[in-house]
């Protein structure tokens, strides 16, 4: 997952060399659809979607629809490296929700040792490497990251015993729906260059169809929180390809940024357990503290009336 949506910073570049941003996510949100819709509606994965679609939609919103319309446009002014840089916020957004809604999920001190790392690292990133003039681009991507958050608790809390296929089908058909209207009147005069038509094609089957089938496994598996930790290493992908490919600067506040980001990602990740960790998840948590105390005062009680 870390590299397949670490490669469409670079793609999304490269296509909106060319086309709107508009354009570009309703060409790759069509083809997507057009892939995963008739296999969901074979698959009989379309009809329990409809009790929840409220959710769905909300999904649709924060996950597909307003986020790669923000980082298309971000892009024309941003980096791909940077752009995929910048991305590394989810973790640190996802954690700091699902503690707020009180998910599963439990901050200890470690895990926000970890977060406060990265948030350093994307601090790096943009004071060493972003301009007055693209500070808009950079509210952009944080909104994306916001929408990148969310977009998994909602999947976890809301549709986890809906088949992924069908809601990703779903996602990708209300998307380009909406957007059809807008890129139809702003499809280029001319055919796009090879290169593009090669991004898009790319974006729509192994960075949309494919990889939302794997990453709703992912959230199945580790959770919501845990499965955005892919975001942390993604900006090695997205650098990586920046660099060699669109001969984009390799700058010191990149490496600073990205060293602090993986150092992050590598304490905020890592499961509690043992004594001292339950230690430090109940002084997170007071009110567990408060609960723990009763049950024992409890205990004490019933054990001296026997």
């Amino acid at each position: 997952m870390a590299v397949i949506w670490g490669i469409p910073y670079l793609l999304i570049k490269i296509a909106v060399g060319e086309l709107t941003p508009v354009t570009l996510v309703f060409l790759r949100t069509a083809l997507g659809a057009a892939l995963l819709l008739p296999i969901a509606a074979a698959r009989g994965g379309l009809r329990p979607l409809l009790p929840y679609w409220r959710w769905v939609l909300a999904y649709t919103v924060v996950e597909v629809s307003l986020p790669w319309f923000l980082l298309s446009d971000a892009e024309r002014g941003l980096s791909s490296s940077l752009t995929g840089l910048l991305i590394a916020a989810v973790p640190l957004i996802g954690a700091v929700v699902t503690w707020l809604t009180r998910g599963d999920d439990r901050l200890d001190l470690r895990r926000i040792a970890g977060l406060v790392i990265g948030l350093i690292g994307v601090a790096a990133l943009v004071g060493l490497n972003v301009s007055f003039r693209d500070l808009g681009a950079v509210g952009e991507v944080g909104l994306v990251a916001v929408g990148y958050a969310a977009g998994p608790i909602i999947v976890a809390r809301r549709l986890p015993h809906l088949p992924a296929i069908g809601v990703v089908a779903a996602s990708l058909v209300v998307t380009a729906v909406a957007y059809a209207p807008l890129a139809l009147q702003q499809l280029p005069a001319a055919m796009p260059s090879p290169r593009v038509l090669f991004a898009v094609g790319t974006l729509a089957v192994l960075c949309t169809a494919l990889a939302f089938l794997l990453f709703f496994a992912l959230i199945a598996e580790v959770g919501p929180v845990r499965a955005t930790v892919i975001t942390y290493f993604n900006p090695a992908v997205a650098l990586l390809l920046g660099v060699t490919l669109l001969h984009e600067p390799l700058t010191i506040g990149a490496l600073i940024g990205l060293a602090l980001i993986l150092l992050g990602s590598f304490y905020a990740t890592r499961r509690s357990s043992g004594p001292a960790a339950g230690a430090a998840d109940r002084t997170w948590r007071p009110w567990a503290v408060a609960a723990r105390y009763r049950r024992e005062r409890l205990r004490r009680v019933q054990g001296s009336g026997k």
